[in-house]
């Protein structure tokens, strides 16, 4: 299959992503389990707790402005991907698009499908286009691998669990978390190799593992990432160093961003000490927390997340507001990409639509 075939494909899936129950069944989904959760773990005493303050708002506010900050971190990447062709004004409507592309599908898959598609429409070369969706998966899988293990050394075992459950519980979380952590490893490694070292000898090795039983299903999209590493690969022969590093940078604090956000939420809502030790334990457990929430099956994880947030950070929500708590969260983080997509993504399309009519009058 051709990356043209590829972007053909994907085309229809960004048409497909803007029906009505592309978009309103990952809401159901996790208000649905935000009810649930409600309904058995809710606790009026803990709630009564609240203190709507001037505390309160301020924390709120700040998870706001972390938000922000996130977007913006994503549009400097992808800026720098590009090598500057997008204006800033471009690059912070295309991770709007992202984003939302993102929230309706299976987190474990992503958007990368819907963002081929998406950049091959705005004028870049199928090598440039390959180079962002590819390096964006290594640079968010080695933030993740490089840095957690670190964390762990220094702090403890007990950023990536909760400290407040049984023997059973700690052993299925961490079991889970390193089979999570050693598979992003192993795909980060596989996608670091193939495009600095090595890019033919890993698509042979793609299309030779799916040649076999029932992976010859994902045989054409195997060659075809293959391919797409080899392009990458050689986009990236031509990078500097500052290249490298300012990418790197926009993803950690992209990143960064998406845990201080809920940190604030946390801090808005319990009594949680902002002592460096007790932030940086709770900044590691939410990033632990997300290697889980990334491999999540359903759209943008939705139902999935609020349900690992309520449990994941026991010792430091009480477990009575904490459907409350992820609630505001996914409603800035999530719910908030979801909506404004049903809006940006249409204009996008009629932009594009007008812009071939316009290529093909002349």
């Amino acid at each position: 299959m051709s990356t043209q075939n590829s972007i053909e494909q994907a085309e229809q899936e960004v048409l497909e992503s803007i029906k009505f129950s592309r978009i309103i069944i990952p809401v159901l989904i996790g208000l649905g389990v935000v009810g649930y959760l409600l309904w058995k773990q809710f606790d009026p005493e803990e709630f009564a707790k609240i203190s709507w303050t001037s505390h309160t708002f301020f924390w709120i506010i700040a998870s706001l402005v972390f938000l922000v900050i996130r977007h913006l971190a994503y549009a400097k990447r992808l800026r720098i991907l590009s090598d500057k062709q997008f204006s800033w004004k471009k690059c912070i409507e295309l991770i709007f698009i992202w984003e939302f592309s993102t929230s309706i599908s299976p987190t474990s898959v992503g958007g990368s499908a819907v963002a081929l598609f998406v950049l091959s429409q705005e004028k870049l070369s199928a090598a440039k286009t390959a180079t962002i969706v590819i390096y964006s998966v290594v640079l968010d899988s080695f933030f993740f691998v490089i840095f957690l293990p670190i964390f762990v050394f220094f702090l403890g075992n007990d950023v990536i669990h909760p400290s407040l459950v049984g023997k059973d519980e700690l052993n299925a979380i961490g079991y889970s978390f390193w089979t999570f952590y050693f598979i992003m490893l192993t795909y980060g490694s596989l996608f670091f190799y193939a495009i600095f070292f090595n890019p033919k000898q890993i698509k042979r090795l793609l299309g030779a593992v799916t040649s076999f039983g029932f992976l010859k299903r994902w045989h054409e999209k195997a060659v075809e990432l293959g391919s797409n590493m080899i392009l990458t690969s050689a986009e990236m022969r031509q990078q500097s160093y500052g290249y490298h590093l300012g990418a790197f940078l926009s993803t950690a604090v992209a990143w960064s961003c998406r845990f201080i956000l809920l940190s604030c939420l946390i801090i808005a809502f319990v009594e949680v000490s902002l002592d460096l030790e007790t932030q940086a334990l709770l900044y590691t457990r939410l990033k632990a927390m997300f290697v889980l929430i990334i491999f999540s099956p359903t759209p943008g994880g939705a139902g999935f997340v609020e349900y690992v947030f309520g449990n994941f950070l026991t010792d430091y929500v009480p477990i009575g507001i904490a459907p409350i708590i992820s609630f505001i969260w996914r409603l800035f983080a999530y719910y908030s990409y979801l909506f404004a997509g049903v809006v940006i993504v249409p204009n996008w399309l009629r932009g594009i639509i007008a812009r071939r009519k316009s290529a093909k009058a002349s």
